[in-house]
């Protein structure tokens, strides 16, 4: 555990920063796989498309982002746009390694978190330990490495 006086809490704007990275690579990933499956046709906006597009959607923009996150918080301790800040996600009340449970509840919670107009990732900015709703309901805090 780290000394109250050592732990930097990581702000909201390098968070922004580190979810634009997060956002580009997922991007990066999935986009061509989306392609190659639905064709281009599958980013043109049709009303009566539905929001899932079918299995392989599914897998690949819900499943596929949800496993890399999770999988880099639980190796890393951060996602590559963490890393770029030089931050990382650990537990609150220790400082270490997020557990599968909390990183799952960590991820969900970010839907939760935007729900409200997007209030649960703002409460970052005026927060004391610059935790957002979902790293308070999962019990985490990002700081500086």
């Amino acid at each position: 555990m780290y000394a109250a006086d050592e732990i930097r809490y990581v702000g909201f704007w390098p968070r922004v920063g580190a979810a634009l990275i997060d956002s580009i690579l997922i991007l990066l990933v999935t986009s061509p796989l989306l392609v190659a499956i639905y064709g281009l046709a599958y980013f043109e906006q049709d009303a009566e498309a539905s929001f899932i597009r079918g299995p392989a959607d599914f897998i690949i923009s819900w499943f596929l982002p949800a496993l890399i996150s999770i999988a880099f918080w639980l190796r890393k301790q951060a996602t590559p746009g963490k890393m770029a800040i030089s931050a990382k996600v650990v537990d609150a009340k220790t400082g270490g390694t997020l557990s599968v449970g909390q990183s799952l509840l960590r991820y969900l919670g970010y839907f939760v978190a935007l729900l409200p107009l997007g209030l649960g990732i703002l409460w970052v900015a005026f927060d004391a330990r610059k935790q957002g709703w979902h790293d308070k309901l999962a019990g985490t805090v990002v700081i500086k490495r």
